[in-house]
């Protein structure tokens, strides 16, 4: 079973999906020719590493004045090491946590996990370093695999459409900093075409689109049934559940919001770590590089092959001739038993089991199939266990063995190629905080008469007020649009020709305060948009105080989609006008705007 069709385009164009992920990436792509079939094909040559491997660590080695000296699998060759010790490089992984914003995951001991980024570098700047690094490996792949390659890649370098996946849990400051990084990469120029050029997909629904074009799913889909997506990677789990409503062509639709709980394989290695610390302390094998050695082999060898809580583990280190039986260590061998390993995964799984519960119940229908996907997936101890426990909710758990290593990289190019769901679900409720006309007769506008302000038309309004446009839980079209009108005065015509106005979401449950004031905190700017708004008329009216002048028009956000974009809209000699707008989202820590 495939969504793909031949391509609707004239002429050869070409889409490179890159998924980042916190442990490992990987990137793939599709050719694109007139009214072919897409053959979506993942990039599995890398330097440092045997061919047929799709991924690569997630890790660059810097120089101490900020240059990239090595990237991925090239980080671990043999003799890198001295390298390393000679120039004293600097070591960074796990760089994509620094992006996750802080509402995914509110505990306090993941900034404790977090791993340091190089000095003077943000994490824009090492993301961009990356994707750089796996653009050149992307390149390298097509022109010596291809039949004439290099002339190929020539004729298609200006036509390449990049699709990033990210966390379900990331919004729009998210992709904003990755296009960015995108930008400074080099993958496309800082212009309204080259940004349009870079798409966003979560990384849930790019699995699933995996599971259905590659067949994994053909036995347990078909219309009318449900479907959970368990994305299991490194920093994130996400969670998506699924309507098929069409399966020629197939279609589909989130039945819950998407979800995504930082609970991914790097938890499981910041316990081990903290275990391992306590348990040697006292002991010789404590220090740094003892410990280094001991998580270097615990990721490499015990944390995959681990099955059973009964069952001995053993984390190699050193040489024989390393003993400390107070504490375990033989032979160069740490032995623990099998109920410390099972520890350290146990608070992912019940956190797991909690989603998939809310999942379920935001559903509000039986899931019969799930499917567990991603690197932290491979886990024999994760799968057999979470399958035990879904199986008694009536969920059959299912792992395609070839999925973990390419699921969302080519799961994202197959969403350029054919989005097939249709219907989203709000995360969060949308409105905006408006001025609201002053009643003298309505108790909650008097306890707030000592904010009443005057405009130049002798209205008489109270700031803060909210009026909601997307209530949490809606279901929302992808070709939905959102319209916020607004009526603006001002004493000076100049004063109308750009705009300023904020998108706020309420983090809150259930209804949504009509003040602000009420619940502040829960009050969250989500993006602003502006707009020149020279071309809009402004009308001259009389006031108390003299002349003054309006205009009257709607925002209108496009958001069905996998990310926000805006329009200005308003009515001239009785037509519908539309004028491009732009969603911006202010950084704080790059010290700048970020516009898309």
């Amino acid at each position: 079973m495939s969504s793909l069709a031949p391509y609707s385009g004239t002429q050869r164009s070409l889409v490179m999906a890159i998924d980042v992920g916190t442990t490992y990436s990987g990137a793939a792509y599709a050719i694109l020719d007139p009214r072919e079939v897409p053959r979506i094909q993942g990039v599995s040559r890398y330097p440092g590493q045997s061919s047929g491997d799709y991924k690569i660590p997630s890790v660059l080695y810097y120089t101490d004045d900020g240059r990239v000296r090595a990237v991925g699998a090239e980080a671990y060759v043999p003799g890198f090491e001295l390298i390393v010790e000679d120039e004293d490089l600097i070591f960074v992984d796990w760089f994509k946590l620094h992006l996750c914003p802080e509402s995914m995951d509110p505990d306090s001991a993941r900034e404790s996990e977090l791993h340091p980024l190089p000095p003077n570098k943000s994490v824009v700047d090492v993301l961009a370093d990356f994707l750089a690094y796996l653009f050149a490996c992307a390149k390298r792949y097509i022109t010596e695999t291809h039949a004439s390659g290099t002339s190929l890649w020539n004729s298609l370098e200006g036509r390449i459409d990049f699709v990033l996946s990210h966390p379900n849990g990331w919004q729009g400051p998210q992709q904003a900093k990755m296009r960015h990084a995108a930008i400074k990469a080099g993958l496309v120029p800082d212009t309204p075409a080259g940004r349009a050029r870079v798409h966003f997909v979560t990384e849930g629904e790019a699995s699933l689109h995996y599971c259905v074009n590659s067949g994994l799913a053909s036995d347990l889909i078909d219309e009318g049934e449900r479907v959970m997506i368990i994305d299991a990677g490194g920093g994130t789990v996400d969670l998506s559940t699924y309507l098929f409503t069409g399966m020629a062509p197939v279609s589909a639709e989130e039945i819950a919001a998407p979800t995504s709980i930082m609970q991914g394989s790097t938890r499981v290695n910041a316990r081990a770590l903290r275990f391992l610390r306590a348990k040697l302390q006292h002991s010789r094998f404590g220090n740094h590089e003892h410990l280094a050695d001991m998580m270097e082999n615990f990721e490499a060898s015990t944390k995959p092959t681990f099955k059973e809580g009964t069952e001995k583990s053993f984390i190699k280190f050193g040489s024989r001739a390393d003993n400390d039986l107070a504490v375990g260590i033989r032979s160069g061998q740490m032995v623990l038993d099998g109920a410390d390993i099972a520890g350290f995964f146990q608070p992912s799984l019940t956190a797991i089991v909690a989603a998939v519960q809310d999942q379920l119940r935001a559903a509000a229908h039986t899931v019969r199939a799930a499917f567990l996907v991603g690197g932290f997936a491979a886990s024999p101890w994760l799968f057999s266990n979470l399958q035990d426990i879904l199986s008694f909710m009536d969920i059959e758990l299912s792992r395609p063995d070839n999925c973990t290593n390419k699921a969302v990289a080519e799961g994202a190019a197959s969403f350029f190629l054919t989005s097939f769901v249709s219907t989203r679900i709000a995360q969060f409720t949308y409105g905006v905080v408006f001025n609201k006309t002053f009643l003298e007769y309505d108790p909650e506008h008097l306890q707030r008469r000592h904010l009443l302000q005057h405009r130049p038309s002798g209205r008489v309004s109270l700031p803060d007020g909210y009026r909601v446009y997307i209530s949490k839980g809606a279901r929302i079209k992808d070709d939905a649009e959102i319209r916020f009108n607004f009526f603006r005065e001002s004493t000076r015509s100049r004063g109308l020709k750009r705009i300023s106005a904020e998108i706020t979401a309420y983090r809150g449950e259930g209804t949504a305060p009509r003040w602000v004031d009420i619940a502040p905190d829960l009050f969250v700017p989500l993006c602003e948009v502006r707009a020149d708004m020279s071309g809009v008329k402004r009308e001259e009216k009389q006031g108390p105080h003299g002349s003054y002048y309006t205009q009257d028009y709607d925002i209108v956000i496009l958001c069905g989609q996998t990310e926000l974009k805006a329009q200005i809209c308003w009515i001239e000699n009785g037509e519908e006008k539309r004028g491009d707008a732009q969603v911006i989202y202010d950084e704080y820590d790059e010290g700048e705007s970020i516009v898309y």
